[in-house]
């Protein structure tokens, strides 16, 4: 028989991996690529306590196992304030970023890369690596991984289900745990849409992003609107005008 300090060590080295596992989750999951299109918001946003309002495009092309994702954001007053760019292939765990760029006012640019041959994802603004297992998202891509998420599998989609995918951004990367709130109206530029409200808190006992997003079936589960708030107060809302199939 096992010796009960031996016992004890499998069951510390259990349930690390299982730690492990839960801050880089890493899984398989059905996937249906939302078709390509171009949609056009409205914004608002709070930079430093400076409100902004302007207007912006998520540029979204899916084709021959390959996909780019653009984001940008204008204000009357500062001109471009953000662009996102993140452009990969397209695998078993659906999307498959090779790179992400990001530019926001008032900060320099970055990109952080996906090294696919190496297994690991080098950041903008940090020397360390992480492990890159499968599945893992950009903080651009990962709203579309879980449209493809629920396109695939809407039953599933319940309140207060929740879909943690591992997301980079230019710094680190960290779990996102997204939980459906449930089934909002909310008036766009296209009139009213029923929309899936899902809801990611920063980590507990930590400060982080808090993402808020609003997902439409009726309009192939694109993002209708979409809340970002910043540990540092700092805010971007994007609400939907209108779609343009590719």
């Amino acid at each position: 028989m096992r010796s009960k300090t031996a016992l004890t060590l499998i069951a510390l080295l259990a349930a690390a991996t299982a730690q492990a596992d839960d801050d880089h989750p890493s899984v398989k999951r059905p996937v249906n690529l939302p078709p390509s299109a171009e949609l056009v918001y409205s914004v608002k946003a709070n930079s430093h306590g400076i409100p902004l309002a302007g207007n912006g495009t998520i540029t979204w092309q899916q084709g021959g196992g390959k996909y780019t994702l653009l984001t940008e954001a204008r204000s009357g007053i500062f001109g471009k304030v953000l662009e996102y760019r993140s452009e990969g292939g397209v695998d078993a765990y659906g999307l498959a970023p090779d790179s992400y760029y990001e530019k926001r006012i008032r900060k320099g640019s970055g990109t952080t890369t996906f090294k696919r041959d190496a297994k690991v994802i080098d950041f903008a603004d940090n020397d360390k690596s992480v492990p890159l297992k499968g599945g893992e998202q950009d903080r651009s891509s990962a709203p579309w991984q879980l449209a493809a998420f629920a396109r695939a599998t809407p039953e599933k989609f319940t309140p207060g289900s929740e879909w943690s995918i591992y997301v980079a951004g230019r710094r680190s990367a960290e779990t996102w745990t997204f939980k459906v709130v449930g089934s909002e109206t909310v008036q766009t530029g296209q009139g009213s849409v029923k929309a899936v409200h899902f809801s990611k808190a920063p980590p507990r006992s930590k400060q982080g992003q808090q993402v808020d997003l609003w997902l439409a079936p009726s309009l192939e589960w694109y993002p209708v609107r979409l809340v970002f708030t910043e540990e540092d107060g700092d805010s971007f809302e994007q609400l939907l005008d209108k779609v343009v199939k590719k």
